[in-house]
């Protein structure tokens, strides 16, 4: 499939400068490595090639997309089949059943297996695809997936892949050195890290709490922030649910987002800060990769980063490629602003009176069916105006997975609209319509 009908089926106008440099730059290497700033496109920049480079007619996997996270393997494979091309892919990632996976790959046959090191490594050590026609390996944030810690698991997965021809690194950060089991000779590197300067876009200040105990300030900054949407990183699990819950008893909305929740629950929350109903998500560092949030206008740090990487890509959730954002820390007073950091660093006074929480204009509504039952956007939005009296401007993002519906509702429609369709069938079938708590 030719590049202009691909872009065409994702509604993109043009490939940007990376992009392009990638396409050119796959055709004529076998091993890649892409260093390219958050939010540019990466993953697009290597499917438009991989896609190209593989055969519809082959029904066995051709290709393996390693990732670190589940969400990462969602949005990659959300990107895949928005392509529309012949070729078929699944993702494979820990917190649901292996032999539901493995089920799917004997029916889909897909041409691209995308997955986190640790299920790869489950479906191979069972043999539950084939490897002899996979060629092609991708690593995406590979700094991540190569860490230390990573790398038995990793050289596992590589050793099982004996016909590898061909290896793409991609990464918003470098590491020192590539581990030999990855194979990298000959590689071709292409350095857009200093493109659109992620410094130039993004505005840094400090908040100053008076206590060691940061809630209280925090709570104050997100209601001087208004409606701009907020990401606020912290660096444990325990915290994340500690502020959630501090925030939510003093009436702010927000949403927790950790490695140790139901997958579920995860999209729920994801799907309530891209739909604009849940203005502010706490999140672990989890959430500083690999997701496609466009439109994220406040990162706030009420842990300090770990270390300048950490804070790179935290920092890469707003500002994104030619967008601004702004990025606020907050110190206690025995904290010290990190060495990578200016000295001067401007400051943020918080007003004296602090501003009343928002209400966000949407809400999110759970439906309880999804493609599996043949259900799609169109007819999502004429159930809901026909049997919910609601205008298109009423509604605003909807995601349609496999077995359920996430969709944006302005909040003072949503009593109404609950009251008419209870009862009612989308298609001639019953499910539950709800908001998502």
């Amino acid at each position: 499939m030719d590049t202009t009908t691909i872009l065409a089926n994702l509604k993109i106008e043009r490939l940007n400068p990376m992009q392009e440099a990638v396409g050119k730059a796959y055709a004529e290497n076998r091993n890649l490595v892409v260093l390219s700033p958050t939010g540019s496109g990466k993953t697009l920049a290597f499917l438009l090639p991989l896609v190209q480079s593989l055969s519809p007619e082959v029904d066995a996997p051709q290709a393996v997309v390693l990732v670190p996270s589940r969400e990462l393997a969602l949005q990659i494979e959300g990107v895949f089949k928005a392509m529309n091309t012949p070729l078929r892919v699944m993702s494979c990632y820990g917190g649901r059943p292996a032999m539901d996976e493995h089920r799917v790959m004997r029916s889909l046959k897909p041409q691209v297996i995308v997955g986190t090191p640790g299920r790869m490594n489950d479906h191979l050590r069972k043999e539950n695809f084939e490897v002899k026609a996979i060629r092609t390996l991708v690593i995406d944030e590979f700094d991540k997936c190569l860490e230390f810690g990573f790398q038995e698991e990793m050289a596992q997965v590589l050793a099982e892949l004996p016909a590898l021809s061909r290896r793409v690194l991609l990464s918003a950060t470098d590491i020192e050195e590539i581990p030999l089991f990855v194979e990298m000779e000959h590689l071709k590197k292409l350095d857009f890290l200093g493109e659109g300067d992620l410094s130039e876009r993004l505005d840094l200040r400090v908040v100053h709490s008076l206590e060691k105990d940061k809630l209280d300030t925090l709570y104050r900054l997100l209601c001087t922030l208004g409606e701009g949407s907020t990401l606020v990183f912290v660096n444990y699990r325990e915290s994340v649910e500690r502020v959630v819950d501090y925030l939510k008893s003093r009436k702010f909305p927000c949403d927790a987002f950790h490695g140790g929740m139901e997958q579920l629950d995860r999209e729920r929350a994801l799907y309530k800060f891209r739909n604009g109903s849940c203005p502010v998500l706490v999140s672990t560092d989890l959430a500083s990769r690999g997701l496609d949030i466009p439109g994220i206008d406040h990162v706030v740090h009420y842990h300090l980063p770990v270390n300048e990487e950490a804070f790179t890509h935290r920092n890469g959730r707003t500002a994104r490629w030619n967008a601004s954002g702004t990025s606020y820390l907050i110190l206690h007073p025995e904290e010290q602003l990190p060495a990578y950091l200016p000295s001067d660093t401007l400051e943020f006074s918080l007003p004296e009176e602090t501003p009343k929480p928002i209400k966000p204009r949407w809400v999110t509504l759970y439906i309880g069916k999804g493609k599996k039952d043949k259900l799609n956007k169109v007819d999502i939005v004429g159930f809901l105006c026909k049997k919910g009296g609601l205008s298109g401007e009423d509604i605003g993002r909807i995601d349609v997975k496999e077995h359920n519906v996430f969709v944006a509702v302005k909040r003072g429609k949503v009593r109404q609209l609950l009251s008419l369709v209870q009862g009612e069938k989308i298609k001639g079938i019953k499910t539950l319509v709800e908001e998502a708590k």
